[in-house]
Protein backbone atom coordinates (compact mmCIF):
# COMPACT_ATOMS: atom_id res chain seq x y z
CA UNK A 1 0.00 0.00 0.00
CA UNK A 2 1.35 3.33 -0.99
CA UNK A 3 1.62 6.50 1.44
CA UNK A 4 -1.73 8.10 -0.32
CA UNK A 5 -3.50 4.76 -0.15
CA UNK A 6 -3.01 4.70 3.68
CA UNK A 7 -3.83 8.19 4.79
CA UNK A 8 -7.51 8.05 5.09
CA UNK A 9 -7.47 11.96 6.68
CA UNK A 10 -5.42 14.59 5.51
CA UNK A 11 -5.26 18.19 6.62
CA UNK A 12 -3.24 20.68 3.90
CA UNK A 13 -2.76 24.41 5.22
CA UNK A 14 -5.98 24.32 6.79
CA UNK A 15 -7.39 27.60 8.08
CA UNK A 16 -10.69 27.63 9.91
CA UNK A 17 -11.86 31.28 11.17
CA UNK A 18 -15.30 32.34 13.03
CA UNK A 19 -15.27 35.87 11.69
CA UNK A 20 -12.55 37.25 13.24
CA UNK A 21 -11.98 34.51 15.35
CA UNK A 22 -9.22 32.26 14.01
CA UNK A 23 -9.89 28.71 15.82
CA UNK A 24 -7.48 26.68 13.50
CA UNK A 25 -4.39 28.34 11.75
CA UNK A 26 -2.54 27.08 8.45
CA UNK A 27 -2.82 23.30 10.16
CA UNK A 28 -1.42 20.17 8.12
CA UNK A 29 -1.34 16.48 9.44
CA UNK A 30 -2.18 13.07 8.23
CA UNK A 31 -3.96 10.69 10.02
CA UNK A 32 -3.18 6.88 8.54
CA UNK A 33 -6.25 4.18 8.18
CA UNK A 34 -5.82 2.39 11.20
CA UNK A 35 -4.39 5.15 13.89
CA UNK A 36 -5.86 5.36 16.93
CA UNK A 37 -5.17 9.39 17.73
CA UNK A 38 -4.93 11.58 20.65
CA UNK A 39 -5.88 15.50 19.64
CA UNK A 40 -5.02 17.56 22.68
CA UNK A 41 -4.93 21.29 23.91
CA UNK A 42 -6.63 23.73 26.30
CA UNK A 43 -10.35 24.55 25.92
CA UNK A 44 -10.41 26.72 22.99
CA UNK A 45 -7.49 26.10 21.39
CA UNK A 46 -9.18 23.99 18.38
CA UNK A 47 -9.75 20.29 19.31
CA UNK A 48 -13.62 20.42 18.49
CA UNK A 49 -13.05 22.32 15.21
CA UNK A 50 -10.54 19.42 14.16
CA UNK A 51 -13.43 16.92 14.52
CA UNK A 52 -16.13 19.33 13.19
CA UNK A 53 -14.18 19.64 10.26
CA UNK A 54 -13.30 15.66 9.58
CA UNK A 55 -17.50 15.38 9.93
CA UNK A 56 -17.90 17.91 7.58
CA UNK A 57 -20.48 19.96 10.17
CA UNK A 58 -17.90 22.63 9.09
CA UNK A 59 -15.70 23.02 6.06
CA UNK A 60 -12.35 25.22 6.38
CA UNK A 61 -11.48 28.97 5.42
CA UNK A 62 -8.37 28.35 3.90
CA UNK A 63 -6.97 24.82 2.83
CA UNK A 64 -8.18 21.39 2.77
CA UNK A 65 -9.69 18.75 4.21
CA UNK A 66 -9.90 14.90 2.58
CA UNK A 67 -11.24 12.05 4.08
CA UNK A 68 -11.24 8.87 2.83
CA UNK A 69 -9.82 10.56 -0.42
CA UNK A 70 -12.88 12.97 -0.82
CA UNK A 71 -12.43 16.62 -0.53
CA UNK A 72 -15.33 17.67 2.21
CA UNK A 73 -15.83 20.92 1.05
CA UNK A 74 -17.42 19.25 -2.60
CA UNK A 75 -20.07 16.96 -0.41
CA UNK A 76 -22.93 17.97 -1.59
CA UNK A 77 -26.68 17.59 0.35
CA UNK A 78 -27.19 14.63 -1.60
CA UNK A 79 -24.16 12.62 -0.63
CA UNK A 80 -23.71 13.84 2.99
CA UNK A 81 -25.42 11.05 4.47
CA UNK A 82 -23.24 8.37 3.27
CA UNK A 83 -20.22 10.14 3.75
CA UNK A 84 -21.69 10.83 7.12
CA UNK A 85 -22.05 7.25 7.28
CA UNK A 86 -17.95 6.68 7.23
CA UNK A 87 -17.59 8.05 10.55
CA UNK A 88 -19.12 7.23 13.92
CA UNK A 89 -18.87 9.72 17.03
CA UNK A 90 -19.19 9.60 20.46
CA UNK A 91 -19.85 12.38 22.80
CA UNK A 92 -18.57 13.64 26.85
CA UNK A 93 -22.51 14.10 27.07
CA UNK A 94 -23.38 11.05 26.12
CA UNK A 95 -26.10 12.67 23.82
CA UNK A 96 -28.08 9.69 24.29
CA UNK A 97 -32.70 9.80 24.32
CA UNK A 98 -33.75 9.31 27.43
CA UNK A 99 -37.48 8.31 25.87
CA UNK A 100 -36.01 5.66 24.14
CA UNK A 101 -34.31 1.79 25.54
CA UNK A 102 -30.83 1.43 24.80
CA UNK A 103 -31.74 -1.09 21.58
CA UNK A 104 -33.71 1.84 20.60
CA UNK A 105 -30.95 4.12 21.20
CA UNK A 106 -29.16 2.39 18.80
CA UNK A 107 -31.75 1.70 16.01
CA UNK A 108 -32.05 5.54 15.80
CA UNK A 109 -28.61 5.33 13.85
CA UNK A 110 -29.34 2.72 11.76
CA UNK A 111 -33.03 4.41 10.52
CA UNK A 112 -30.87 7.76 10.08
CA UNK A 113 -28.80 5.87 7.60
CA UNK A 114 -31.93 4.16 6.19
CA UNK A 115 -30.66 0.31 6.36
CA UNK A 116 -33.75 -1.89 6.08
CA UNK A 117 -35.59 -2.29 9.46
CA UNK A 118 -35.10 -5.94 9.07
CA UNK A 119 -31.49 -5.53 9.29
CA UNK A 120 -31.59 -3.41 12.69
CA UNK A 121 -32.05 -6.26 15.31
CA UNK A 122 -28.79 -8.78 13.84
CA UNK A 123 -27.25 -5.29 13.90
CA UNK A 124 -28.01 -4.05 17.58
CA UNK A 125 -27.18 -6.98 19.26
CA UNK A 126 -24.23 -7.34 17.47
CA UNK A 127 -22.73 -4.11 18.84
CA UNK A 128 -24.37 -4.33 22.64
CA UNK A 129 -22.52 -7.72 23.06
CA UNK A 130 -19.14 -6.12 21.78
CA UNK A 131 -19.93 -3.05 24.52
CA UNK A 132 -21.13 -5.48 27.20
CA UNK A 133 -24.25 -3.76 27.20
CA UNK A 134 -26.52 -7.28 25.85
CA UNK A 135 -28.82 -7.08 29.15
CA UNK A 136 -29.18 -3.79 29.48
CA UNK A 137 -31.02 -3.38 25.67
CA UNK A 138 -34.41 -3.36 27.27
CA UNK A 139 -33.42 -0.24 29.64
CA UNK A 140 -33.75 3.33 29.56
CA UNK A 141 -30.69 5.94 30.15
CA UNK A 142 -31.94 6.72 34.01
CA UNK A 143 -31.42 3.60 34.71
CA UNK A 144 -27.86 3.14 33.55
CA UNK A 145 -24.75 4.19 35.09
CA UNK A 146 -22.68 7.02 33.39
CA UNK A 147 -19.93 4.67 32.27
CA UNK A 148 -22.88 2.43 30.58
CA UNK A 149 -24.57 5.47 29.33
CA UNK A 150 -20.62 6.29 27.44
CA UNK A 151 -20.87 2.46 26.17
CA UNK A 152 -24.75 3.16 25.12
CA UNK A 153 -23.05 6.26 22.92
CA UNK A 154 -20.49 3.72 21.78
CA UNK A 155 -22.98 1.04 20.59
CA UNK A 156 -24.49 3.74 18.31
CA UNK A 157 -21.46 5.10 16.69
CA UNK A 158 -20.26 1.33 15.52
CA UNK A 159 -23.73 0.56 14.64
CA UNK A 160 -23.28 1.99 11.51
CA UNK A 161 -20.34 0.22 11.00
CA UNK A 162 -17.34 3.19 10.18
CA UNK A 163 -13.97 3.47 9.25
CA UNK A 164 -13.69 6.35 12.01
CA UNK A 165 -14.27 6.54 15.07
CA UNK A 166 -14.75 10.36 16.48
CA UNK A 167 -14.42 10.56 20.47
CA UNK A 168 -14.70 14.10 21.88
CA UNK A 169 -13.67 14.33 25.62
CA UNK A 170 -15.27 10.54 25.66
CA UNK A 171 -14.44 10.06 29.19
CA UNK A 172 -14.51 13.59 30.31
CA UNK A 173 -17.71 12.78 32.36
CA UNK A 174 -16.36 9.65 34.11
CA UNK A 175 -14.53 8.32 37.07
CA UNK A 176 -10.86 6.69 36.26
CA UNK A 177 -11.74 2.94 36.78
CA UNK A 178 -15.25 3.29 34.37
CA UNK A 179 -12.67 5.61 31.57
CA UNK A 180 -10.38 2.68 31.81
CA UNK A 181 -13.04 0.55 30.66
CA UNK A 182 -14.26 2.73 27.85
CA UNK A 183 -10.20 3.09 26.52
CA UNK A 184 -10.16 -1.07 26.38
CA UNK A 185 -13.23 -0.72 24.21
CA UNK A 186 -11.54 1.69 22.21
CA UNK A 187 -8.19 0.17 21.74
CA UNK A 188 -10.08 -3.46 21.22
CA UNK A 189 -12.33 -1.60 18.47
CA UNK A 190 -8.93 0.15 16.96
CA UNK A 191 -7.08 -3.20 16.61
CA UNK A 192 -9.93 -4.55 14.69
CA UNK A 193 -9.19 -1.90 11.90
CA UNK A 194 -11.07 1.35 12.93
CA UNK A 195 -9.27 4.55 13.03
CA UNK A 196 -9.85 6.50 16.39
CA UNK A 197 -9.61 10.25 17.04
CA UNK A 198 -9.98 11.08 20.61
CA UNK A 199 -9.74 14.62 21.62
CA UNK A 200 -9.19 14.38 25.11
CA UNK A 201 -8.03 16.57 28.02
CA UNK A 202 -7.40 13.60 30.38
CA UNK A 203 -3.11 13.39 31.42
CA UNK A 204 -3.36 10.07 33.19
CA UNK A 205 -5.20 8.56 29.58
CA UNK A 206 -2.17 9.64 27.65
CA UNK A 207 0.53 8.38 29.77
CA UNK A 208 -0.95 4.81 29.81
CA UNK A 209 -1.94 4.63 26.35
CA UNK A 210 0.88 5.41 24.14
CA UNK A 211 -0.14 6.84 20.63
CA UNK A 212 0.17 9.73 18.77
CA UNK A 213 -0.43 13.14 20.14
CA UNK A 214 -1.77 16.02 17.90
CA UNK A 215 -1.60 19.25 20.30
CA UNK A 216 -2.92 22.30 19.25
CA UNK A 217 -2.21 25.64 21.06
CA UNK A 218 -4.51 28.63 20.27
CA UNK A 219 -5.28 27.24 16.42
CA UNK A 220 -1.73 25.72 15.77
CA UNK A 221 -0.52 22.31 15.63
CA UNK A 222 2.65 22.51 18.22
CA UNK A 223 3.46 18.72 18.39
CA UNK A 224 2.56 15.74 16.53
CA UNK A 225 4.34 12.58 17.09
CA UNK A 226 3.84 9.51 19.04
CA UNK A 227 4.74 9.08 22.71
CA UNK A 228 7.87 6.87 23.46
CA UNK A 229 7.17 3.45 25.39
CA UNK A 230 8.10 3.04 28.19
Amino acid sequence: MSREESVLISFKGVTKSYGSIVALNDVSFDIKKGEFVFITGASGAGKTTILKLILAELIPTKGEVRVDNLDIAGISDKTMPSYRQKIGTIFQDFKVLSERTVYENVAVALAVIGLPETEWEERVEHVLKLVGLAKQADQFPSQLSGGELQRVSLARALSVNPKIVLADEPTGNLDWETSEILMELLEKINKEGKTIIMATHNVEILKKYKKRIIHVSDGKLSYNEKTEEK
